[in-house]
């Protein structure tokens, strides 16, 4: 299914190109490749080390979360399953980063129920830390407060229910009457056991500040692209403005959040007094270096697992097949 993976990769970039090249059009393709030579390239080895540092520091979570659920890999095959975990950075919700663990049930025999919820506790302060820093920002500035406080508490009702075992084998007990979902609650209640580690109070409070230093990274590139066009803008307003988007693309549902992101980008600067063609190319710029680095990183990173590791092998109820 390697095949697959690369198929989804690619037709994410030809939707990606697609979108661009309208995006382009409409603001006026000449005006932007102006403002593209205008932008100050030596600042690219920088833009990419912050997302590097971005994805290195995501990768101390992951390395934390294993050692939660009692998971244990070498150090550098840890590295190489995480960073593979990046070419999913284009599907919805970055939930395809479940590669991740299929790669540790090749390696080591780890059953993904155990690790999946690795997953899921990535993405749950992934979100919580751009919450609150979106949320931060929408106070200050006084935009979109609403949208924000509705994720947010969101994102609390299903901590709540995960940190309470009561409620959730209540749940659970309801839902197990639908023959689709009995068939799995052995998985289920495995995949339960592994998150309620992950995401109990203590994880759940210094693994979010860590995502906030991973994210802040980022942040920070899209700022230094920002005073690049020279627009007057504080550290506060990029970091909230990059937070919003993310999250609002985030909820798109649509691979890599494609478009609703870049327009979400695009239309903020604008608001803030950024010409069209200069709004268009900052948001392609910090796009190309973090979520299209990130995909690149994780190509080269599939390439390396696969040399050391082999094939990467699915493992379904119907038998063996390549992934």
């Amino acid at each position: 299914m390697l095949q697959t993976i690369r198929n989804r990769v690619f037709l994410s970039i030809a939707i990606a190109a697609l979108i661009y090249l309208v995006f382009m059009i409409y603001v006026d393709y000449e005006k932007v490749l102006s403002s593209f030579k205008n932008f100050n390239w030596y600042l690219l080895p920088i833009l990419l080390l912050l997302s590097f540092g971005n994805y290195v520091s995501r990768f101390f979570k992951w390395e934390y979360y294993l050692k939660i659920i009692d998971v244990k890999l070498h150090k550098l095959d840890s590295l190489s399953i995480f960073m593979s975990g990046l070419i999913m950075s284009v599907t919805p919700g970055k939930m395809g980063e479940l590669l991740k663990s299929y790669l540790v049930k090749q390696v080591n025999g780890t059953s993904i129920s155990k690790t999946a919820p690795i997953v899921f506790a990535e993405r749950a302060t992934d979100f919580l830390s751009l919450t609150i820093m979106a949320l931060t920002g929408a106070y200050f500035y006084d935009y979109g407060k609403n949208i924000i406080i509705i994720i947010g508490l969101i994102i609390l009702t299903g901590l709540i229910i995960i940190s309470n075992k009561k409620l959730f084998y209540k749940i659970i007990s309801i839902i197990s009457n639908f023959s689709f979902i009995s068939k799995h609650i052995l998985k289920i209640r495995t995949a339960y056991e592994s998150s309620s580690k992950l995401l109990s109070i203590t994880p759940l409070l210094l693994m979010t500040l860590l995502s906030i230093v991973s994210w802040g990274f980022e942040c920070f590139g899209y700022y230094l692209i920002l005073t690049n066009f020279d627009l007057k803008i504080d550290l506060l307003w990029a970091f909230f403005s990059y937070s919003f988007a993310t999250i609002v693309g985030a909820l798109s549902m649509l691979p890599g959040g494609l478009g609703v992101t870049e327009g979400s980008l695009t239309l903020m600067l604008v608001q803030k007094g950024l010409s069209e063609h200069s709004a268009f190319a900052a948001t392609f710029i910090v796009r190309a270096v973090t979520l299209w680095f990130a995909v690149l990183v994780g190509a080269i990173s599939v390439l390396f697992y696969q040399k050391r590791f082999g094939k990467i092998i699915f493992d379904s109820n119907s038998g063996n097949k390549d992934l």
